[in-house]
């Protein structure tokens, strides 16, 4: 796939948080503070084992997604979009001191993703809840 692009090396949790986004508009995290790349974690009333079983889930029946990496408090997938085959970073990070899975989502290559990372975490907030 000519636009899959390279895997970022600046992933996974680091010090409780995850990456920052980059300037361009193609990214959303739940740990950033500016008006652009900001977004809501997703919040759980279950136990965080099954909140974090559960995402996966999820993220498992979603349409050319592939889990790269798992362990108890964090998830990091790729998805593919169907058209040309850019691929995202998604990652989930289960943040036990505040009781939220803290999200971020972000495109390797272009400046815009039309919305596409911002509508995909509300698609799983709605499937999580």
């Amino acid at each position: 796939m000519i636009f899959a692009g390279k895997r970022p090396n600046n992933l996974g949790v680091n010090n409780g948080k995850l990456a920052s986004c980059p300037n361009s508009p193609n990214c959303v995290s739940s740990q950033d503070t500016d008006p652009e790349h900001i977004i809501s974690p997703l919040t759980f009333t279950s136990n965080p084992q099954e909140a974090i079983t559960h995402l996966k889930q999820i993220i498992e029946s979603l349409p050319r997604t592939k889990i790269i990496t798992e362990t108890e408090d964090y998830l990091y997938a790729e998805f593919k979009s169907a058209l040309m085959g850019f691929v995202d970073d998604v990652e989930f990070y289960l943040d036990r001191q505040a009781n939220v899975i803290q999200v971020r989502s972000a495109s390797r290559l272009g400046q815009s993703d039309l919305g596409v990372n911002r509508q995909r975490i509300e698609t799983i907030r709605a499937k999580f809840k």
